[in-house]
């Protein structure tokens, strides 16, 4: 069976993993997810809770990962069903020493949401950070590398719109990569997945409770507080999210 291999690349703080959901819930769809995470931390040498057990939990060699997104499935894939891979990406893990050419093979697709309330959520996890860990630049680099190879924009989503419409959201989405909307992705069983990554339990506590995409009485952006020195990484991230959130369907 001909399967679409689908590349979600988000940053930190989103819905990247609520989203990994809604299409894991497909009968149609495998997932994966963040499986440059081991190479991330072992090249950076940077710290994260249970950072020896995700490097020990898969290659850290990122040749050898992209070469199995683009020529295999994950273990936890029905072969017989499976016509979707969909892939889970953090863009704060392509750093300088990778090749992205590999990417020419899949439909790449885009999550943001607005810089601010990244950053300052973030910053109560780090107290001290670089914009590349929050992975700005390297979305907008990448999203420019696929635009100019297709010679149009490939498909972006904001998470903030797709809180207040899933169901809108998705189905533009599934129809700009061609597939069909499933009433599946708007609804899976709380609990963890035996494709969640070996940090699930570090990090994945609220996304466990869910049944759906849960909507969310967010701040204005103008009362969100960031640490003092980040007013310039915010308006650094602005400039690539403003570019980013003209193409969000």
């Amino acid at each position: 069976m001909a399967v679409l291999r689908i590349a979600m690349w988000s940053g930190p703080r989103n819905i990247s993993t609520a989203l990994m959901r809604a299409f894991e819930n497909r009968p149609d769809c495998a997932v994966v997810d963040e499986p440059f995470y081991g190479y991330y931390l072992q090249s950076t040498g940077l710290e994260h809770p249970a950072g020896a057990e995700v490097m020990a939990s898969m290659s850290c060699d990122w040749r050898e990962v992209a070469r199995q997104l683009c020529e295999e499935l994950p273990a936890t894939a029905d072969t017989a069903s499976c016509s979707l891979f969909y892939q889970k990406h953090m863009t704060q893990h392509i750093l300088p020493a990778m090749d992205m050419g590999w990417t020419d093979g899949l439909q790449n697709c885009f999550l943001i949401r607005e810089p601010r309330r990244i950053i300052a959520s973030y910053a109560k996890v780090r107290p001290r950070f670089a914009i590349e860990e929050l992975g700005f630049p390297q979305q907008w680099a990448l999203f420019e590398r696929v635009a100019d190879r297709l010679g149009a924009a490939p498909p972006v989503i904001d998470s903030a719109r797709t809180l207040r419409d899933p169901e809108g959201v998705l189905r533009a989405l599934c129809g700009r990569i061609g597939i069909p909307f499933s009433e599946h992705m708007l609804h899976w069983p709380a609990g963890r997945r035996a494709s969640d990554g070996v940090w699930a339990p570090h990090w994945y506590a609220a996304v466990e409770r869910t049944t759906g995409f849960e909507p969310v009485s967010e701040v204005p952006l103008a009362e969100i507080p960031v640490p003092p020195g980040c007013e310039a990484m915010c308006a650094a991230a602005e400039g690539f999210y403003s570019r980013l959130l003209e193409h969000a369907l």
